[in-house]
């Protein structure tokens, strides 16, 4: 017979990890991915069952989990909604709501600071071969510290394959910034600059090229809200005042 509230929880996605340790219900959790690096504790606590696209199931099944949490695919506005279903799950739905309303000012905050300011076009590249453009929180939290996401449409595309984007589109949409935070794989400005025909994106020509670490912004929750929200608004901001030509 499983057990309510859960006792035994496997975090197969980073954001709950974080989300639990949070709430200091972090006890319950006898698995994680491997990509968890938030807060640094876990990678020594806790055993790592999986990979991002890869379990080991059997090892997940000897842990006799009562719940296991996968990929949450929410958008940055509803972000701090995962925060409060965790906290119902393990009842510490009070904490995980105090938690969640912290969040919320800082959101509201950083467009309030954003607005009347130059917005930069802003490239964000999530893969690099294909390139793969933005999931739709990042592109939100773009929007939110004041840029302008080149490829915003795509951004309801939950699936990766869906938000591939060909070089010269990237090249056609001229971007001002390009961020790239390739999935656990340290980003290569070079490689960027090298690709044919880049020399003519305003990004290469003026060197804003920047890495924003995957474990800060690829997953929708208190890492992408703080401090993923604090790195892109530093390098928003940046760009903005530093070229007052920017529309």
């Amino acid at each position: 017979m499983r057990r309510f509230p859960p006792s035994r929880i496997v975090c197969r996605t980073e954001e709950t990890v974080e989300t639990l340790y949070l709430l200091g219900e972090q006890d319950r959790i006898v698995g994680v991915s491997g990509y968890a690096v938030r807060p640094p504790e876990a990678r020594r606590e806790k055993p790592r069952v999986s990979a991002f696209i890869s379990a080991d199931i059997p090892k997940i099944l000897a842990l006799e989990p009562d719940l296991v949490f996968t990929f949450s695919d929410l958008q940055a506005e509803i972000a701090a909604a995962l925060i409060r279903v965790v906290g119902a799950l393990v009842h510490a739905a009070d904490k995980a709501d105090t938690l969640a309303k912290g969040y919320e000012p800082r959101l509201s905050e950083a467009e309030t600071q954003a607005r009347g300011l130059p917005r930069p076009k802003v490239y964000f590249e999530e893969w690099d071969d294909p390139l793969i453009s933005g999931i739709g929180w990042v592109s939100e939290l773009i929007e939110i510290a004041g840029g302008e996401d080149v490829f915003a449409a795509l951004r309801t595309r939950k699936s990766a394959k869906d938000r591939i984007v060909a070089p010269e589109d990237v090249v056609a949409a001229a971007p001002d910034m390009i961020l790239a935070s390739w999935c656990g794989k340290k980003v290569q400005p070079e490689k960027i600059r090298r690709r044919a025909g880049w020399e003519a994106v305003p990004a290469v020509r003026t060197g804003r090229i920047v890495e924003i670490k995957s474990p800060l912004i690829l997953q929708p929750g208190p890492a992408a809200l703080t401090d993923g929200l604090d790195a892109l608004k530093a390098t928003i901001s940046g760009a903005a005042s530093a070229s007052p030509s920017v529309c």
